[in-house]
């Protein structure tokens, strides 16, 4: 799969769990999510986070229509 250079230089930088929450925050309260769906959203990332690998991760993101 080819990528374009932005989402490149966003892939090598260190990984982080909390960042990551951080950008799907932001995302959330941009879109107008409410804060119980943001917090709904939160508690199963923290989930996710310890049942999927990065590599599951990564193949989910290039699989899906988002």
């Amino acid at each position: 799969m080819n990528c374009d250079p932005e989402l490149a230089a966003l892939l090598s930088q260190p990984w982080s769990e909390g960042a990551c929450r951080g950008y799907v925050i932001s995302a959330m309260e941009r879109s107008g999510f409410r804060p119980a769906d943001i917090e709904r959203v939160m508690r199963e990332l923290h989930e996710v986070f310890g049942f999927i690998t990065l590599e599951e991760a990564q193949a989910l993101y290039e699989r899906s229509p988002y």
